[in-house]
This record gives C-alpha cells, sequence and structure tokens, in this order.
C-alpha cells in the first residue's frame, strides 16, 4: 500500500509542530479517496494539551510530525493559531471525523476496526455502531489492553480482517506510537487516533454541549465530570499552553518590529 501524494493544501508550522488548514469536509474527502484508492492515509489531531505534551516527549512529537493529515482538535489551538497570522478554517475534532468516517462508511460499505478501551466499553461501542451506522461493516475489534510486545500480532490481526477504516481508542502517547510503528502493517487505508471517543459513543462519558465547545470549554465540561482525576492535568497543561502562546505571539511582534 503506498501513502498518499503530498496534500495540495497550506500546511502551517506552529508550536513546534504542523496543522493542515483543512475543514472537516475536506478532511473526509481525503479519507474516501484513500479507500478507494487503497492508499495509506494517518491521521494525527492535536490540542492544547498534546502540545504541550509534545514538547517534552520525542517520541510522541514524531510521530504527530509523521501523520499525513495533522488537524487542530481543540478550539483553543484553533483560535492560537490565528493569533499568530495562521489561517486555520475551523476546528476538525476527532470525535466529529470519528462519527463522519463512519457515517460515510456506511453510504459507501466500508469495513472497520475497532481497537481500544475496555472489552465492556467496546462492546457499547459496537452495539451503538450497529445501531448507528448499520451500513458500516464491523471488520474485527480488540480491546486496548495489550502488552506493547504484543503490537505486532495485533496488527497482523487487524491487517486479517481487510479492515479500510482503523479507529484507535488508545490513550496518548500509546495510539501516535501504535500508529507510527504499525499503522502501515495493519493493511487500513485510513488510520484516525480517537481517544475518549469510544467512551462517548458507548455513553460512559458525556460529551459537552455545542455552545460550551463553541466557546471552547469542552476541556472545563469533562473536568467538571471528573475534577479529581482531569482538574490537576488540566491546569497544568492549559497554564503551559498559554504561556506558549505568549512567547510565540512576542517572538511574533519581535520580528514585525525588526522589518519594520
Amino acid at each position: 500500500m503506498t501513502r498518499l501524494p503530498e496534500q495540495q493544501t497550506c500546511r502551517k508550522t506552529v508550536f513546534g509542530t504542523v496543522l493542515d488548514a483543512l475543514t472537516m469536509s475536506q478532511v473526509i474527502e481525503r479519507c474516501v479517496a484513500a479507500v478507494a484508492e487503497h492508499r495509506r492515509l494517518t491521521i494525527g489531531v492535536v490540542n492544547a494539551a498534546k502540545i504541550v505534551n509534545m514538547r517534552g516527549d520525542a517520541a510522541l512529537r514524531q510521530s504527530v510530525l509523521d501523520s499525513d493529515l495533522v488537524v487542530a482538535d481543540g478550539q483553543a489551538v484553533v483560535w492560537a493559531a490565528r493569533m499568530l497570522g495562521h489561517r486555520i478554517p475551523e476546528r476538525v475534532a476527532g470525535i466529529d471525523l470519528f462519527t463522519e468516517l463512519m457515517a460515510e462508511g456506511a453510504r459507501r460499505g466500508h469495513r472497520a476496526y475497532f481497537l481500544g478501551a475496555t472489552e465492556e466499553v467496546l462492546a457499547g461501542v459496537l452495539a451503538e455502531v450497529r445501531r448507528r451506522y448499520p451500513g458500516l461493516a464491523i471488520a474485527g475489534s480488540r480491546d486496548g489492553y495489550f502488552p506493547v510486545e504484543d503490537s505486532a500480532e495485533v496488527a497482523a490481526e487487524i491487517a486479517a480482517s481487510g479492515a479500510d477504516l482503523l479507529f484507535l481508542g488508545i490513550t496518548s502517547p500509546k495510539k501516535e506510537i501504535f500508529i507510527r510503528e504499525w499503522g502501515e502493517s495493519t493493511g487500513a487505508c485510513v488510520v484516525h487516533g480517537v481517544g475518549g471517543s469510544f467512551d462517548v459513543l458507548a455513553g460512559r462519558t458525556r460529551r459537552a454541549p455545542v455552545r460550551w465547545q463553541r466557546l471552547g470549554l469542552e476541556w472545563l465540561y469533562r473536568m467538571l465530570q471528573e475534577p479529581l482525576r482531569l482538574g490537576p492535568r488540566y491546569v497544568r497543561t492549559n497554564g503551559r499552553f498559554l504561556l506558549l502562546v505568549v512567547r510565540e505571539w512576542a517572538g511574533v511582534r519581535r520580528r514585525i518590529e525588526e522589518t519594520t
């Protein structure tokens, strides 16, 4: 299987990573083309927390940079990139891309493999997929609690399933590293790491209302559901991301002043 050719879009370099200036519909078009042409397309998504973590985790950073497409999963990333002069058309949330790909796959008869979460959550995901997207063929599934040394076996199992779409409901950086090292071996055309989306689809956690999403407060909604677990993490990463944005903005202003 060959990789997709160089994208005919403007790729932005910001916060030490890259972002593809694409709308949701454009990303879906690329994915549909990848399946039709049997080409591999790996998708990386970044939010404020991941951008912060990438700066201290070389493996995570390289895994994101190696993705064929990298989209802004967090609204804060879109706003910050625009403030720094980068034209990012819209947020392409990983969970929205997940559901859109399943809907499109159902219309086109694609085969999907679901990798991640616990067996119980995964069973809920598959039941919901069958209910919402009856035209989407479930090629196979496996929980995400497998040792790293079994990764080759997992990739071979996915390849044997004949999946067109591979969705990984695994936390970072494990999912990015699996995609980087074994994505091609899975034989899937579209590989998308969806993180905690399996929990949402299975009804284990609630997604923020649309208004909260538009205000860039989805992180706060999640934190209010699990304050003890997520509170310290969000305070730390959001603070570091804000500091990063301020530093980048100051650097842009300084370069502008030096050229005037």
